[in-house]
């Protein structure tokens, strides 16, 4: 049975949706095969150096990249989409897609309307779909790999195990309902000294899931494998909250040392790091890209 909740936002919060709707509005695009990505967009000033693509974790969407997002340079172009099954967005016409389908889709995105050098920074479940499209599907303007808080699925594991998680996702999901999960999120998202716009922020994000797309995300984690796509010949850096619960630091160093890249300690924050210290990963962002490949535009 589902609870549902009804949650008093904040006059911040309520100020911080304006903020976004201002200045990190959403627009429809329809893609060649039919689909509808439903999209978020700081524009460059000028002519863009390269693009930022963002990429958001299982419960959440774009909306949490904002503070980021208008934090970057202003040379830059920052997108960043709702998943596909979330917001706006077309689901995916599997029932248990993978992260190379949701890659498929990422790239159809990215040829229908990025030209010039690409940054993919993929959170928690978008790093798998941002590892899974650079490793399959390279799109040639892809020049360089950020995964914060990397989900590394559980496609290697065995079948039991795969479907321990897929049914205690799906479970919690058919008591609480969105609303239920979405009072609670923060508690596992963000560190104790988050503060209180920060927790509304995430469950106010969480709140606006589409309870099919979650599920279809939940299918992807528990089958696919990030140990699969090492995009060893790409410019990549590893990073994480200090205080992550979800995909500890320890987890996502070893993925850093098992494919010698850099990582990096995002201070003072959970898993939800964008969220919780997005002046950290703003800077973390802008300093791997300076360390890229020489004539990288800045």
């Amino acid at each position: 049975m589902s609870t549902e909740a009804t949650t008093p936002w904040s006059d911040a919060l309520l100020h911080k949706t304006q903020l976004l709707e201002a200045q990190f509005a959403q627009r429809l695009l329809a893609l060649p095969d039919g689909a509808q990505l439903a999209l978020r967009e700081r524009a460059a000033a000028g002519s863009p150096a390269l693009t930022a693509v963002l990429l958001h974790g299982i419960s959440s969407s774009a909306a949490s990249w904002l503070d980021v997002a208008l934090a970057l340079p202003q040379n830059w172009r920052v997108l960043a989409w709702d998943a596909p099954g979330y917001g706006a967005s077309t689901a995916l016409p599997q029932s248990q897609p993978r992260d190379t389908d949701y890659a498929a889709r990422l790239s159809a995105w990215l040829a229908a309307e990025v030209q010039g050098p690409v940054v993919l920074v993929g959170h928690s479940l978008g790093a798998l779909m941002a590892a899974a499209c650079a490793a399959e599907a390279a799109p040639p303007q892809l020049a360089g790999l950020l995964l914060l808080s990397p989900a590394g699925g559980y496609g290697a594991q065995d079948a039991a195990a795969r479907e321990k998680v897929r049914s205690a996702r799906n479970a919690a999901l058919d008591t609480l309902g969105v609303a239920g999960l979405a009072q609670r999120i923060d508690q596992r998202l963000l560190s104790p000294g988050a503060d209180a716009l920060a927790r509304e922020w995430v469950r106010w994000s969480t709140s606006r899931l589409q309870a099919s797309g979650y599920r279809q995300a939940v299918n992807m984690l528990c089958d696919s494998d990030l140990g699969r796509h090492a995009p060893l010949a790409l410019p990549l850096r590893i990073a994480c909250g200090e205080h992550d619960v979800v995909t500890p630091p320890a987890a996502c160093r070893r993925w850093a040392e098992a494919w010698q890249r850099p990582f990096a300690s995002i201070a003072d924050a959970g898993h939800a790091s964008p969220v919780e210290n997005a002046s950290a990963v703003t800077e973390w962002i802008e300093d791997s890209v300076s360390d890229f490949e020489p004539g990288l535009p800045q």
